[in-house]
């Protein structure tokens, strides 16, 4: 297996293993050093991992930003130094709260809010992740972020226990709104189970399962089944695109004109746009005029340049 293999390839993720486990499995099963994910989860949590490998990790920080949802259940009444079932009970509280009062309390949460990171969390201070750090004995509290919860619905109560799904914006810690809720609550609160299902407009629903290759015998059929599920990087992000008649050009660096233009989509001045050239995506770009602008120079020829390149993708249509 070489490095020509390219794309996003949707893991379901079983309760365990570190999103960096993942990532090496899949390195490991394609042989290729270029790989990594849009977004850690939890080694307690299940479910979506967008894996970005070869010339496809070039697109992960587009979709570091994209909206997620998650399914979650968590314990009222527990307060664990983790926000989750796997940290150290540091409370344990009675729960006399009624169901009116806990569905009020969820529901509260939805908007924006100003939410603090686990300590037990991937999130970095000073370069080393917190979780590290916690396990080194050093406690740090960051400020608060501003998170914002889209949606909370399929609300399930059983006391103590609590689910429901959520649909959030990127940087949002689901352990995080669970103790929240459970602290208006006057309880605390403790996450056993969360499952992401989705992340922006990739589901979980098509994912596959990478098991660790040194324990299987079927590493072939898990490599081809993992090859047929990559997604091409064509088909990863939604910037407007841009077809060229010339791929050397952008190739060697040479910024896009109007005469390089075959076809557009609409755009607006300094967004992101996707160059193609002949179905392939070759750059990505930063546009400098917008496309009713361009059709206007390209009426008059006038051959000024259009955009700036930020990504070529010369290996990929190789």
């Amino acid at each position: 297996m070489t490095s020509t293999v390219n794309g996003i390839l949707l893991v379901d993720k079983e309760k365990g293993p570190t999103s960096h486990d993942i990532v090496d499995r899949v390195r490991r099963l394609f042989s290729v050093k270029q790989v990594g994910h849009s977004g850690t989860l939890d080694p307690f949590a299940t479910g979506l991992l967008v894996i970005g490998v070869g010339k496809a990790t070039r697109l992960l920080e587009y979709l570091q930003h994209d909206t997620k949802v998650y399914k979650v259940k968590f314990k009222l009444g527990v307060i664990t130094d983790t926000f989750d079932i796997t940290g150290q009970v540091m409370e344990e509280n009675p729960v006399e709260v009624s169901e009116i009062e806990i569905l009020e309390a969820v529901k509260s949460f939805v908007g924006t809010y100003k939410q603090v990171p686990p300590a037990y969390s991937a999130k970095k201070y000073q370069g080393k992740k917190l979780y590290e750090l916690a396990r080194e004995g050093k406690i740090i509290n960051l400020p608060p972020r501003e998170v914002t919860i889209y949606d909370i619905y399929d609300i399930k109560i059983a006391l103590p226990y609590v689910e429901f799904t959520t649909k959030v914006s990127s940087g949002t810690y689901i352990r995080s709104l669970c103790m929240d809720i459970g602290y208006k609550l006057g309880c605390g609160a403790t996450a056993v189970e969360l499952r992401r299902i989705s992340v922006g407009k990739f589901s979980v629903d098509d994912a596959i399962n990478i098991p660790k290759i040194d324990r299987n015998e079927n590493v072939d059929e898990i490599r081809e089944k993992a090859i047929r599920s990559l997604i091409p990087i064509e088909q990863v992000l939604d910037f407007p695109k841009v077809e060229v008649n010339n791929v050397e050009r952008i190739f060697n660096g040479v910024q896009p004109t109007v005469n390089d233009i075959i076809e557009i989509e609409d755009f607006e001045k300094d967004d992101l746009i996707q160059i193609y050239f002949q179905g392939k995506l070759i750059a990505l770009a930063k546009a400098e005029r917008s496309s009713s602008f361009i059709n206007t120079l390209k009426k008059q020829s006038r051959n000024e340049r259009i955009a700036k390149l930020i990504k070529v993708f010369k290996e990929s249509t190789m």
